[in-house]
């Protein structure tokens, strides 16, 4: 039976309370596209990806008029070009970003990811070159993102490739200085990188997965927000229960529509992700959830206790709710994207070490953080590796989005725009860590990874 009190209860969550469906992202295959000549690989790239996505757009639209739930994104990830450019130059994988972002527009979608490598044993000359190739094609593209995995709990951290993406995003950084570094914040650096990740700019479609795939991530931060604040001032097993509760409903939105694209599309299910996804706008914030679950302001102390509460509330609620959980999932903490976030990093609240020990209970990392420009290259590089070496020890996912914004000191404001947002500029530690990153090498795997 349907019941009527659950309808107007979602119908509530979209008008009041900023609940969607924060992308609907199509997994593509490429390696069928392999060729020596530059010309027919790209070729053969644009003509797969506007295939099998060309309808992708018309019917998230449609799934979005029938059942009244916002689909805010429609994307596209594909195959690590680094692992099908066989013998590209740096030139040859600027030429390829450029025709993933061609495909893109002609598509209108808002993203596609997968320009990027698997370099956490090392980097072969594939890799090397299409990392080489990342400021400028990031920088001459709108539509692309990329990733590189430098870490995982099996293999280690490679710092060699931390030290080489250093110096990549400070590049990225002064090519789109007059964009505030936008460019930057199409980059991510990340430890133990999921394969079926819906969100950027991390997403790329994994080796293990379908030809085809459809991936949905929901959001729905101000749903437990409101949820937190009818509870009042129960205890923390009962929030947790409520917390738990929520997260179903939201989630069952995701499985909902991850079944009817699928089925529409006649591409395979994938995973739902249950992150929470904040926004910019007012009453989609994670931070102003564990402030409504008592913390004065986000970055006070208590506030990783109630993160982690959060994060393990919202993943066992999701997970009852979908046949296929996977992603990230749990709550995201970019700091341009929350406006609760904004405010804190604003005031003085929440600092970058802060954010780095939150990082070790949520979902993903070190997010959409605008740092000053001048910020040594070594410095950028030891900021990538603390938090990869969070992943590493806990083996959980963890990864850098971090924007040198040219031009900026700390207290300036950055603009992205969008879901993007603005940021203001964070302080970083006037210490240093050149002759640690200049000894190269690799940080061994922990031994807990030895499992087997």
């Amino acid at each position: 039976m349907i019941n009527k009190s659950d309808i107007l209860e979602t119908i509530n969550m979209i008008r009041e309370e900023n609940l969607d469906i924060r992308t609907v992202t199509m997994g593509i295959s490429l390696f069928d596209c392999v060729s020596d000549d530059l010309e027919r690989l790209c070729a053969k790239i644009y003509d797969k990806i506007t295939r099998c996505a060309e309808r992708l757009v018309p019917v998230a639209c449609e799934i979005e008029k029938q059942y009244g739930i916002p689909i805010i994104n429609k994307r596209i990830a594909v195959t690590p070009i680094s692992m099908i450019g066989g013998g590209c130059d740096a030139d040859g994988y600027i030429k390829i970003a450029k025709t993933l972002d061609r495909a893109a527009e002609t598509l209108g979608i808002n993203f596609i990811g997968g320009f990027g490598a698997l370099v956490q044993k090392g980097t072969g000359s594939s890799a090397a070159h299409l990392i080489e190739a990342i400021p400028e094609a990031l920088a001459e593209t709108e539509r692309v993102c990329s990733s590189v995995n430098v870490a995982t709990t099996k293999a280690g951290i490679n710092m060699d490739a931390i030290a080489k993406m250093g110096s990549q995003i400070k590049r990225l950084a002064e090519l789109t200085a007059d964009r505030d570094s936008i460019g930057c914040a199409k980059l991510v650096v990340f430890a133990n990188v999921p394969e079926d990740n819906p969100f950027m700019a991390g997403a790329f479609h994994g080796m293990g997965e379908p030809e085809t795939v459809i991936n949905v991530g929901v959001s729905g931060p101000g749903v437990v927000a409101s949820a937190i604040k009818r509870a009042g001032d129960c205890d923390l097993m009962t929030l947790a229960d409520i917390i738990k509760k929520t997260a179903f409903k939201v989630t069952r939105m995701g499985q909902l529509v991850a079944v009817e694209a699928s089925r529409r599309l006649g591409v395979t299910r994938g995973i739902v992700d249950l992150s929470l996804a904040p926004t910019p706008a007012i009453g989609d914030s994670v931070a102003r959830i564990l402030e409504e679950m008592g913390v004065d302001v986000c970055g006070a102390p208590g506030t990783t206790a109630a993160l982690a509460m959060l994060n393990d509330a919202v993943k066992k609620g999701g997970v009852m709710a979908s046949s296929s959980v996977g992603g990230l999932s749990g709550a995201f903490i970019p700091v341009s994207e929350d406006e609760g976030m904004i405010a804190a990093a604003a005031c003085g609240a929440l600092s970058l070490e802060k954010l780095e020990a939150m990082t070790a209970v949520c979902s993903v990392g070190l997010d959409m953080i605008a740092i000053p420009g001048d910020t040594p290259e070594p410095v950028i590089c030891g900021i990538i590796a603390d938090e990869i070496a969070i992943g590493v020890a806990n083996n959980k996912t963890t990864a850098v989005r971090i924007i040198p914004a040219v031009g900026k000191k700390t207290g300036d404001t950055v603009e992205f725009g969008g879901l993007l947002g603005y940021a203001p500029v964070m302080k970083v530690s006037e210490y240093g860590c050149e002759r640690f990153i200049r000894r190269g090498g690799t940080i061994p795997a922990p031994i807990h990874s030895l499992k087997n």
